[in-house]
Parts: structure tokens; sequence; C-alpha cells
């Protein structure tokens, strides 16, 4: 559901929550019997949700937010949405005879969001007013960010050093060293303002002893994360882009650049990444006149759901920014024109040789990339010994699935739409093999999400 009544699925309401907990409990509330006085208006769906107290609680959601429906609720949970908040999105988007419609809200959910749209409003207005103003200090800027250039500087000359004695010293003695010394690298790296140097030197800690073969991959990621540093220590030799590149690889800051393209955007997949600190959301966006495939991204604070959510299967008529570097799909999502609404197109697909072809391609002009977006056409999954893989529909060529597809189960997904028939499948391609998000059936039929 959107702003304009377009109802999403019961899998795309509950791609909002921000942990497995608040899904189970939230599917609990998505019926008709804890509710009362439920209703919605354009923009908006509220009710009263029986609980453990003498008084329902009182939950509204606003749906006129460009980044996704904003819900608020009087019960203590500190989770956005609350349990609440997707229980009710879940009930108007099963039947919508459980949620009738409503002149207007009543008052307490009617003074929240006049209140919420008018701060929307003026910060809309104030940043509008700021963008024409320009910067207020472009030299202050200027003298900043040459002062970070430099703690980075520093932070990767100082990891040079490092990565040096520790190949000198030899690998063995890693394997006892714990991720201690892997933590104190990375510690070093967030003193030098280098994000993206500290998450590469702090994964390295995984790699020893995590089975056989481990001090050749330990060897390859140290290869990368020192052409990493190579990079920055000579960027003023590198091409333009490349070294836009290795900036957005160190975690530095970057706007985008690009010219807005407006177009019909296919909302291919969604899905999120979690640490101690952070949620970070993916959706990946394939235009149908331009045939870019772009990523938007999108953060929240650990235990909530990052604020930017878009129904799979859908598109929506926006127009997108790209960021600077070379081949790099990251983009930022500028005005919407229209709702979502169902789409029948789908991107053009290729074969698994192509797939693998488009990754190696993309390596040259980003060494550290995971992995690009790819539409397979025509596959089936099948199993191979102790993995999965996607094979060409009457070929002998396939793609292994990554070790993150293969433990989620978007997977039993895949094979039970598939039944042994080609499908069309998107996802990323990298050199861990392919990790399937989203699946089509051969003739016409909806996307199904598979993460």
């Amino acid at each position: 559901m959107t702003e304009q009544g377009v109802r999403r699925t019961a899998e795309q309401v509950l791609a909002l929550a921000p942990d497995a907990a608040s899904r189970r409990a939230g599917s609990r509330l998505g019926t008709a019997g804890p509710w009362s006085g439920a209703g919605c208006a354009e923009g908006a769906v509220w009710g009263l949700c029986k609980g453990s107290g003498s008084e329902p609680y009182r939950t509204v959601v606003d749906l006129t937010d460009a980044a996704g429906p904003v819900c608020r609720c009087s019960c203590p949970s500190r989770k956005f949405p609350c349990k609440h908040g997707l229980g009710l999105l879940l009930l108007w988007a099963g039947d919508e005879g459980a949620v009738p419609a409503s002149a207007q809200p009543p008052d307490w959910a009617g003074q929240w969001l006049a209140s919420r749209r008018g701060r929307a409003e003026t910060r809309r207005t104030q940043t509008e007013a700021g963008s024409a103003a320009g910067p207020a200090d472009p030299a202050a800027a200027r003298r900043r960010a040459e002062r970070r250039a430099e703690r980075v500087t520093a932070g990767a000359t100082e990891l040079e050093q490092r990565l040096a004695d520790l190949l000198r010293g030899g690998l063995a003695a890693v394997e006892q060293a714990g991720y201690g010394l892997w933590d104190e690298m990375a510690a070093r790296m967030v003193d030098a303002q280098a994000p993206g140097l500290a998450a590469r030197t702090r994964e390295l800690g995984a790699i020893p002893a995590s089975g056989a073969g481990w001090p050749a991959r330990l060897l390859e990621e140290c290869a990368l994360l020192h052409l990493l540093d190579q990079g920055w220590l000579r960027r003023d030799r590198l091409p333009d882009a490349l070294a836009v590149t290795v900036r957005s690889r160190l975690g530095l800051p970057a706007t985008p650049d690009g010219p807005p393209v407006r177009d019909r955007w296919l909302v291919l997949a969604q899905y999120d990444t979690a640490d101690a600190k952070l949620t970070t959301r993916r959706i990946w966006l394939h235009g149908a006149e331009s045939g870019d495939t772009r990523l938007l991204l999108s953060y929240g604070a650990a235990g909530r759901a990052p604020e930017l959510s878009l129904p799979v299967g859908l598109a929506l008529e926006a127009e997108l920014s790209a960021f600077p570097g070379a081949g790099q799909p990251r983009a930022a999502l500028g005005e919407r024109f229209a709702p979502p609404a169902p789409a029948a197109f789908r991107p053009r697909g290729v074969d698994t040789a192509g797939a693998a072809a488009r990754y190696g391609e993309a390596l040259r002009e980003d060494p550290w990339l995971e992995s690009v977006p790819v539409t397979l056409d025509r596959v089936i999954p099948v199993p191979d010994a102790d993995r999965w893989q996607l094979a060409d529909a009457g070929t002998d060529t396939a793609l292994p699935l990554t070790r993150t597809a293969r433990s989620r189960p978007g997977l039993w997904r895949l094979v039970a739409l598939s039944g042994g028939a080609p499908v069309t499948v998107f996802g990323e391609c990298g050199h861990r093999g392919f990790t399937p998000l989203t699946a089509w059936p051969e003739g016409p039929g909806e996307a199904v999400p598979l993460c």
C-alpha cells in the first residue's frame, strides 16, 4: 500500500519489520480480532488494538512519506514500526472490508498526521532554500576535506607497513593471534577516518582457521587491501573515475553528481543486512526506458528498519541521480511522480556464461567489486552434490549458488516456482557464485521475492 492506496502484499509489509521477532508478533495481529475503530482515508490508516493494558493501543500509519510508511503507536515499544503498526498494515493489505474507508481520521490520529506532515513540509522548504543558497562556507569545507585526506593517508601508510610485517613474518602465526590483531588494526583505521579500510581489515579476522585453504584466501584479501591502499596513496595518477571509486571504497563521503534520469523504475529486489550498530537496506531498481539497473541504499539504527521501503514487483515513476565512480550502480532517489503500480515488463536476461563475463568486465573498473546485478533468463535450479546451482535450460553450463543463498528459505521458493521448468531470476553474481533475489515464472506471472 502507498499514499494512493496501492496495497502491498503481506511479504512486502513484513519487509518493514526491524527484526524477526517483530515479524512474528505483527503476523499474529494481522487479523480483525484485536482491532476496533479501524479506518482509512487517503494517505493514512488507523485503528485501536487490544493489548495487556486497560486501554487499547492507538496506532496510525502515514502513507504519504516518499521513504515509505511511517507508524505512530501509543505502545511502549521502541521498535519502528512496532508489531501493532505491522499488524494494522497486514489487516488492511489482506482484507479491504476489515478497514473501512472514512471521511476523516479521529482526532488523536488526525492531530499527529497534521503535525507530522507540517514538519515534513517545513523541512522540505528549508532544504530547497539551503540548496538554492549553496554551501555556507566552501573554504571551510575544503579545509575539512584536506585534513581528513591527510589522516586517511597516514592510516593507509600505517596499514601498508603492518601488512608488510605480517607477510614478512609468515601467515602461520596469524591463526594463533585471534581476532585481537585485526580488531586493533581496524581501530587504527577508524581513527584515521577510513571506515572502508577498517571494515575490510576487520573481515580478515574471520579467515584464519576457516577451513582448508585459508592461507591462500587470506593472502588474496590482503592483496586486495594492499591494492586499495596503493590506489589511495597514488590516486593522483589514476583515471578520474577510478580515483572516485577508490574514495568510495575507503568510505569517504560522496554525493550524486549524475543528471536526474526520469523513468519507470521496476523494483527488482529489497533486502537488509545488519550488524551491531546499523541496518543497511539495499533496493535494486531497473529502468523501463533507460535499461539501467540502479541501487538505492537506506540505513537504520540497530533495531530499527530503514525508512525507505519499496514493494518488489511494482514500478514507480521517479528520478534517480547516479553517484560518481567507475561502474558504480548506486543512485539517489529524487522526485517521485506516481505511486508504485503493477508492471508487466522485466529486465532483459542473459545466460550464465554472460553473467560471469559481465562480472569479469566490471572488475576492470572496480577490482574490489563483490558482485554485479544480473538477470538470468531461462535457468533451472538443480542440486549438485552438497550445493545448488542455476543451470541454463538445454545446455550444460551453470552458476553455483552462494553459501548465503543456500541458507535462505528463498531457495525453496525458487525450487517450488520452477518445478523443473525454466524461470527468470534476478540476483547478484560474483566470485562466490550467484545469489538469487527475485524470480518470475517463464510465462506471465508476478515477481516472487527470494530474500
